[in-house]
């Protein structure tokens, strides 16, 4: 299987848009850095040690707060130790001078997608707080002395998760 995008893999290679992904590109469907981190990854195919998990994944999205880059990819296998996903991580960022993170977005589980943004931290907890105006959200808890091993800010975390999963959420050390 190859490395699927939402764009044809010509116009990511060549930049050089045909009139299908230029309208995905202009409805908004598809960022314009996301092109970038596309063609970023048909490089990584050429990698020697990278190449076959690259291979096996179809891109979904990428999501830009503030400084870092969050990548949503679907990797076939069920689990991927998230140490293998940073080094996809690390060559994004080398290539594109950005702080990335790779995520396995199989299902847009919180739990799952909160666990992988937030390692090498732990997640202790994730409470479900109901206000009374009929809204919900969601408090990810995390031990305190892992919260400064966490490579992004917790409130870009924040932001992210809730760009991911589409519901409120709130990252608190304890």
């Amino acid at each position: 299987m190859d490395l699927r995008f939402p764009l044809d893999y010509i116009c990511v290679k060549t930049g050089v848009l045909c009139p299908r992904c230029q309208k995905l590109i202009d409805s908004g469907e598809v960022e314009v850095f996301e092109v970038d981190i596309m063609r970023v990854l048909i490089d990584l195919e050429n990698d020697d040690e990278l190449k076959d998990l690259v291979k096996s994944l179809t891109y979904i999205k990428s999501y830009k707060v503030s400084d870092t880059i969050v990548v949503l990819v679907d990797l076939k296998e069920k689990f991927v130790h998230p140490s293998i996903l940073q080094r996809i991580a690390r060559a994004i960022g080398e290539r594109l001078r950005a702080r990335v993170r790779v995520i396995n977005s199989a299902s847009k589980d919180l739990r799952n997608v909160a666990s992988q943004l937030v390692f090498p931290a732990r997640i202790l907890g994730i409470n479900t707080v109901w206000l009374p105006d009929g809204s919900t959200f969601y408090v990810v808890r995390i031990p305190r002395n892992e919260a400064r091993y966490i490579p992004i800010p917790l409130s870009t975390v924040e932001r992210i998760l809730s760009s991911i999963t589409g519901i409120d959420v709130q990252i608190r050390a304890e």
